[in-house]
């Protein structure tokens, strides 16, 4: 007889039992034999108002309840219902924690069925879902949900899932099926007897899939190379054009309600002529242009043409896997010519199926973190093609584990080992290799240059997409990063001989003479150097801590900066600093010393676990790191070239401390290590210019004017029509120490804003102390019935996580700081206010700001003019920029700064964004006005 599962969802008056929270609807599904056979559901009377937010979410009403039955009325009822059964719900913890409290607090037992959690379940089969609410799972597999957030029609959609899950399973591979029913005894789920029916299933029949190879018990999908025959192009690239753009083209036959952009056949023409005279190119492509398109295509005639790849680069490796699953498709429908398209990413992407195969016979004991993390990886090795990790979600320590599989881990691999052939990443390489356009990202493509272009194939002409980040990202890659969580979790790998880590492992293990690596001697080394890293990052703490106020800054996450250099710190307290890092480089080099030591002994062993060799040099490598970092940090005389500073969190660990170094100009390293070297660099972004000029952003990236090209692509939206600026002119003045009248006046805007708008508010602020504070009054004031109200920083979740959450509810207001100023699209009716705080100028003693702000005045130049204002500028088109993202969008931008019109520079934002109807008026007026645009 087949297994009775029963599906249990409930509707309560919070989020948990032990606030006293009650159950106020059950609704119960079972299944046997594959198919639904009854149901149960009703209301409860929680003898309590049920909160209004969970009559939002639910549509529940006290009303609904006031003649309900109490639980204990029907709680045998639901106990029956479970007789020797497995419970099954969507996040167990929750339900049965709920049911459980109810029984035991009305006199019965609770339950103690084997239990099924579909989140962890779709986690493990469905590891590449975009999310696993239910709602989002039943949209992604397709499953009708017509009632969310009521118990039976969840409870229903719940059932549906679990037997898609039920059917996975049957779908898998044996040597899968294997490893999970290892891993199976730490997982929540109770799954044993379903991965054992397949297993069996498996085990007495042919497994027929072309799809799936496996090697030393490790299955995975197998990868097909597609030939993709070039041809030659005898079509004049106007000719190309036209095929593509005009009337009756091929955009207009792909694209519904297709209307030609004169800006973008444009900038492709500029693109291509760049290409051609082979020189750099700058271009503004305003919002709406279409740039990625109108850069894509020039680029295929000139790779396929020329038989010479072109590279293109984007900001994020989210934006690079965006152009690739969204622009690309399009392309091919457009371009009448076959080409070849790849993408690489750095090797820290690809998992190792080396590393992993290793890390999963190991008798290592797992958390549960891990343990899920192994279970996600395996199936999804039987999915993926790329072998990328960011297509998974992993849980949050599951991210430490990858680390260890990483290609990132394989330092170099001998092309005759059997996995060699089997790498994603060398995969990814030959790929890239074989393509015509190669799809990056800035941070691989700024490696690769400070690498001596070893790491990407060949290439004379690129497209740098989001080009005002360029400077930023190669700073990063030419300066260094060094944490104490970074330097002790490279010693806690290693351990010591006795704890079980990698070494006492590698030394019980590998049956060869050890005296010569002298266990108590790195024992004693190895128990110091974790000391005086724990004791050197104290001692910068609170080096940080007792440094006057103004010589420190906030960082847009709120922690501490102070910036430090060899000409400044002379004091007793900074030489004991170098003292300590002095000595800490020396236990180090010890360690790296004993290390090659046993390196040596295993290479006179004749059958030497090449893996062993393999992990000491990468360790050896991680530890020669630390020791240039700290050398680089406090004992090296720089002459100011690079910007070093520390971060704290003022209220966290006695030792988190974050360590930065950087070039404080990267204008000449630009031109010289990148530009010299290339025939024809084309820069792009809506935002590099201030007031039409160009020569802010070439100026820091070391560009000539005789050497690049300018062009500026207007919007095809009409501003004029779409969007209100509006600025008061009665915020009280922060110069003058109003602060808290400040942030109280904006947060009476946001509240007089969002009743016009009905939220739908994006609010950017420049300091996460402000955003903070503003949250805190907010929510103090706000009507959090009617709103929503989302704050990056302290709601939970990432960035994409909170514009989701911001969009699922229709009155929600997001306050944003850094990361929110650009990049965030939110089309149409979702978002009709931007509001921007304050002039996005960076603090004065910001560490990068106040050196590179030194380095200009030594050569005499205005550090205001050519540095603060042009970035602040910059940063302000790109905040404006979130509010107008289509022909149809429609909103205001209300400026709490007066500065933008006051100050004799505030011409420089309003000049530099497309023209708009201006108002700077009393905030009452403003509202009024408001009222009457929506």
């Amino acid at each position: 007889m087949d297994k009775k599962y029963v599906v249990i969802d409930l509707e309560t008056t919070g989020h948990s039992p032990a606030e006293h929270d009650k159950i106020i609807e059950v609704g119960i599904v079972v299944i046997q034999n594959n198919e639904i056979t009854d149901e149960f559901s009703t209301f409860f009377n929680p003898n309590m108002p049920i909160p209004s937010f969970i009559t939002n979410l639910t549509g529940i009403t006290d009303y609904d309840v006031q003649e309900a039955p109490v639980f204990k009325d029907k709680a045998q009822k639901i106990i029956n219902l479970f007789d020797n059964s497995y419970l099954i719900a969507h996040n167990v913890p929750f339900d049965l924690g709920f049911l459980n409290e109810e029984l035991a607090s009305n006199g019965f037992k609770q339950l103690n069925n084997p239990v099924i959690d579909t989140v962890e379940l779709s986690r493990v089969l469905y590891p590449q879902a975009p999310s696993y609410k239910l709602a989002q799972l039943a949209e992604h597999l397709k499953i009708m949900h017509d009632n969310p957030h009521r118990a039976l029609a969840d409870a229903y959609v719940t059932a549906k899932l679990f037997l898609k899950l039920k059917q996975k399973i049957k779908t898998l591979p044996y040597e899968t099926v294997v490893h999970l029913l290892s891993l199976e005894k730490l997982l929540k789920s109770d799954i044993y007897s379903l991965l054992q029916e397949q297993e069996q299933a498996l085990a007495f029949s042919v497994y027929e899939n072309d799809d799936i190879d496996s090697y030393k018990g490790l299955a995975f999908k197998s990868t097909k190379e597609t030939k993709t025959v070039n041809k030659d192009i005898n079509t004049a690239f106007g000719n190309f054009l036209d095929d593509i753009y005009e009337s009756g083209g091929t955009m207009q036959q792909q694209m519904r309600k297709y209307e030609k952009r004169n800006g973008q056949r444009e900038m492709s023409e500029t693109v291509y002529d760049a290409f051609r005279m082979k020189k750099h190119a700058l271009i503004e492509a305003e919002t709406g242009t279409g740039k990625t398109l109108a850069y894509l295509i020039p680029a295929i005639y000139e790779a396929v043409s020329e038989k010479k790849r072109v590279v293109v680069s984007t900001y994020t490796t989210q934006l690079q896997s965006q152009l690739m699953d969204e622009e690309i498709p399009l392309i091919h429908n457009l371009v009448s010519i076959p080409f070849k398209i790849a993408l690489l990413k750095g090797k820290q992407h690809y998992i190792s199926l080396e590393k992993f195969e290793r890390a999963l016979a190991s008798e290592q004991a797992d958390n549960y973190d891990i343990t899920l993390t192994k279970a996600m990886i395996l199936v999804w090795l039987t999915e993926t093609v790329t072998g990328d990790i960011d297509e998974i979600q992993l849980p949050s320590s599951g991210y430490l584990f990858y680390r260890k599989i990483s290609t990132d881990t394989e330092g170099s691999i001998d092309p005759t080992n059997p996995w060699f052939s089997r790498s994603y990443y060398q995969k990814a390489r030959k790929r890239a290799q074989q393509a015509d356009i190669l799809i990056t990202n800035h941070a691989l493509l700024c490696t690769d240059m400070f690498n001596d272009y070893q790491l990407l194939p060949s290439y004379d002409k690129a497209i740098i997409d989001e080009a005002h980040h360029l400077e930023e990202t190669a700073s990063k890659h030419y300066g260094l990063k060094l944490d104490y969580v970074h330097v002790q979790y490279t010693l806690t790998q290693i351990g010591d001989t006795k704890d079980g880590n990698w070494l006492s492992k590698l030394l019980t293990n590998d049956p060869i003479n050890h005296e010569s690596f002298l266990m108590d001697e790195w024992d004693n080394i190895y128990n110091k150097a974790k000391y005086e890293v724990d004791d050197l990052f104290r001692t910068l703490f609170q080096y940080v801590i007792e440094q006057k106020q103004k010589e420190k800054s906030l960082s847009d996450i709120g922690r501490i900066q102070y910036r430090f250099d060899e000409v400044k710190e002379r004091s007793a307290e900074w030489k004991i600093i170098q003292e300590m890092a002095t000595r800490l480089t020396f236990f180090i080099r010890d360690l790296i010393h004993l290390l090659s030591q046993l390196k040596h002994s295993f290479l006179k062993v004749k059958d030497v676990d090449k893996n062993n060799l393999e992990d000491l040099t990468s360790i050896m490598e991680a530890l020669q790191s630390i020791i240039d970092s700290l050398e680089q940090l406090f004992l090296m005389d720089e002459e100011n070239k690079n910007v070093k500073w520390m971060e704290i969190e003022a209220y966290g660990a006695k030792n988190a401390v974050y360590l930065y170094s950087e070039p404080t100009d990267m204008s000449t390293l630009l031109s010289n290590d990148f530009f010299s070297q290339k025939d024809s660099i084309i820069l792009t972004s809506a935002t590099l210019t201030m007031k039409n000029s160009f020569s802010f952003i070439t100026n820091r990236l070391g560009l000539t004017s005789d050497q690049t090209e300018t062009t500026k692509i207007t919007s095809p939206f009409s501003y004029m029509e779409q969007v209100q600026l509006m600025i008061p002119d009665d915020f009280p003045d922060i110069k003058h120490g109003e602060l808290d009248d400040f942030i109280y006046s904006t947060c009476e805007a946001i509240l007089s804003l969002a009743e016009i708008t009905n939220g739908r508010m994006l609010v950017l602020f420049t300091s996460y102390d402000m955003l903070r504070k503003s949250y805190n009054l907010l929510r103090e004031t706000i009507d959090i019935n009617k709103y929503m109200l989302i704050a990056q920083g302290i709601s939970s979740g990432s960035r994409s996580r909170l514009k989701k959450n911001f969009q699922t509810f229709d009155q929600s207001i997001l306050l944003g700081t850094s990361s929110f100023w650009e990049g965030v699209d939110i089309p149409g009716d979702d978002l009709s206010c931007l509001m921007i705080v304050r002039l996005p100028f960076q603090p004065p003693n910001h560490p990068i700001y106040e050196a590179k702000a030194h380095h200009l005045k030594k050569e005499g130049r205005n550090a205001f003019f050519e540095l603060a204002l042009p970035n602040a500028v910059i940063r302000f088109k790109q905040g404006f920029g979130r509010l107008i993202r289509s022909s149809n969008d429609r909103g205001i931008v209300f400026v709490c700064d007066a500065r933008i019109i006051q100050s004799r520079y505030g011409k420089y934002f309003t000049e530099s964004i497309p023209s708009v109807p201006i108002t700077y008026e009393s905030t009452q007026t403003l509202m009024d006005k408001a009222w009457k645009w929506f």
